[in-house]
């Protein structure tokens, strides 16, 4: 057996985990990224700093082509990419930032994926080949102001009047793209049980004020939705669904792009530091030549690259049609749990210089706080990866 060299050590890719992917899915990375050096970068601490993202309708329409939006799903114009494809997708987007892949998320994963999953094919044809090219966009109300962890709690309500119409009141609250959507997947308690409608956002009684002075997801549009009368025809609402199980499952499928895209910032955090560390000097000499830099340096890799692989398997395991909600929610907790403390202890190494927005340290850190919660709390995640590990509900 002829001995082989290993190949050099990459500091960016330690554990060569870069060998794992196909030649393709090396294309849809470097593709994304691409265009967030270009289109994202340049622009964000700005966009950041106002609370603003002002060429929303642009950038979608640019991921539209890209072939971002409703990435994995068949059909109607989307891709049909694989999911190890769009979590790459995801995790160059969230190292740009996590409002932009907040953008994609909701549009593909809960927007899209609600119609596509569970929708007439009428609503399909009506909505995912424009939504899929950035056309229209989407936002998906489930939160309410008293209704975050507990959905089953939801009071927006649908009533069926005696000519078929639904007649739908209530409010949704912290909704990304809200202000900015053409069409809204709206669930609501019924009679039947919840229920999802395709609300488009013209119609009357709907209307969607920005919330405003945020300080995580600054350059992203997160809206309150209110709904006052909101008359629908029988068709707008989802046919093949009823129950919680629909939302959840959009959810879990939203999730799955949050385990890759934490890695994105954390990846971004931790270059920012690796690289300020190579060049900054104290005392004579660049500060990761000291001790205690480069122990927070090799902790940080670990846990970046470990978290990678985590995405990695659990994208192996989507596309193989094996992996269960319990699986997605161990890689929701982990990785944005640790992207978090990646951020953190970046910013210690730039000292004071990582709350400037010169760098992406601090911005991405504010950014976490909100992915840490959305799609799922930390604590919800621990009593989902609970029950599963002991077969008894703590939920209640």
């Amino acid at each position: 057996m002829s001995a082989t060299a290993a190949p050099p050590f990459d500091p960016r890719d330690p554990l060569g985990i870069d060998d794992l992917l196909s030649d393709e899915e090396r294309a849809v990375r470097d593709t994304v990224r691409r265009w967030a050096a270009d289109r994202v970068l340049p622009e964000i601490a700005g966009w950041y700093e106002r609370g603003e993202l002002p060429v929303i309708r642009e950038l979608a329409r640019e991921l539209g082509s890209l072939g971002a939006l409703g990435m994995s799903l068949e059909g109607y114009g989307c891709a049909g990419a694989s999911a190890v494809q769009y979590g790459l997708a995801c995790l160059e987007l969230e190292a740009a930032d996590s409002g932009i892949r907040s953008l994609v998320s909701v549009q593909g994963s809960l927007a899209m994926y609600a119609i596509h999953r569970f929708g007439s094919e009428e609503q399909k044809r009506e909505w995912l080949p424009r939504m899929a090219a950035g056309e229209v966009i989407g936002c998906f109300g489930l939160t309410e102001p008293d209704a975050g962890s507990d959905p089953a709690a939801m009071r927006t309500r649908a009533k069926r009047e005696a000519g078929g119409d639904w007649v739908l009141d209530g409010r949704k609250m912290w909704i990304t793209n809200g202000s900015v959507a053409g069409v809204a997947v709206v669930w609501a308690r019924t009679d039947e049980g919840v229920r999802g409608f395709v609300v488009p956002t013209d119609t009357p009684g709907f209307s969607a004020p920005e919330i405003t002075h945020k300080w995580s997801l600054r350059a992203s549009v997160t809206s309150e939705l209110v709904l006052d009368g909101v008359r629908l025809p029988a068709g707008a609402v989802l046919p093949e669904v009823t129950g919680l199980k629909g939302p959840l499952s959009c959810l879990n499928h939203a999730r799955y792009g949050i385990v890759w895209g934490a890695m994105g910032a954390a990846r971004s955090s931790f270059e920012a530091a690796l690289d300020y560390a190579g060049t900054r000097e104290q005392f004579g000499r660049p500060i990761g030549g000291f001790q205690l830099t480069q122990a927070k340096l090799a902790d940080m890799a670990v846990e970046l690259h470990k978290g990678v692989l985590l995405a990695h398997h659990l994208g192996r395991r989507m596309d193989a049609g094996r992996l269960r909600p319990e699986q997605v929610s161990f890689g929701k907790l982990n990785n944005v749990r640790e992207a978090i403390e990646i951020c953190r202890t970046s910013r210690t190494i730039l000292g004071a210089n990582g709350i400037s927005l010169e760098y992406p340290v601090m911005r991405h850190a504010t950014n976490l706080e909100s992915v840490l919660t959305y799609e799922g709390t930390v604590e919800m995640h621990q009593l989902v990866l609970g029950k599963a590990l002991t077969g008894i509900d703590a939920f209640r």
